[in-house]
């Protein structure tokens, strides 16, 4: 009997490398990768060793906001919805309530802010609030805010968005400043 000797087969590993490198190249051009969600904000700077960093606020510039666990909001004690917020808060930051704000357009209502320099948003929520709602809270004040910036930029300025400089925007944010509190206010 005659014994034959055969080769065993092989396999061209030459381009399994090139084919790997394709898949890779392949999954990282179709991967959509998720945005992370949060909130930008800029934190004030701290305040100096041994020194007071605390001022009294009147109590008319101070808009209470509580979100409790079912997510339901509440100013000053009453149950708005979410879409009401941007408007309540609009009204509130805008009020010129002391004649002070040459450039407001508020009704100067005694129980609303005395302008927006003063104006504190006070923000507080319960452990259980969903976090999906509480940045829906934040963006709906962050749109009260821009939009106020953006009939200012107009009325005042005489601007667009596109035609703003550096020091348009400083005097904007300066004529509407940010101030956003979520610490438990006394």
């Amino acid at each position: 009997m005659r014994t034959s000797r055969h080769n065993s087969p092989q396999v061209n590993a030459g381009s399994m490398a090139d084919i790997a490198f394709l898949l890779l190249i392949f999954f990282l051009v179709t991967t959509t990768i998720s945005m992370d969600k949060g909130i930008n904000r800029k934190l004030p700077k701290p305040c100096p060793p041994n020194t007071e960093c605390s001022e009294p606020i009147n109590e008319r510039n101070i808009l209470r906001i509580v979100l409790n666990s079912k997510d339901e909001i509440f100013i000053e004690d009453e149950l708005v919805t979410l879409p009401e917020l941007k408007d309540i808060a609009k009204s509130f930051l805008d009020n010129n309530g002391d004649d002070s704000c040459t450039y407001c357009n508020g009704k100067g209502l005694s129980f609303l802010s005395d302008n927006p320099k003063k104006a504190v948003i006070s923000l507080q929520n319960d452990k259980l609030t969903s976090y999906n709602f509480y940045i829906s809270v934040q963006d709906e004040l962050t749109k009260a805010y821009y939009e106020l910036r953006e009939v200012y930029t107009k009325d005042v300025l005489g601007k667009t968005a596109i035609t703003v400089t550096d020091e348009d925007i400083a005097a904007v944010k300066k004529a509407y400043p940010f101030i956003l509190s979520e610490a438990v206010t006394k």
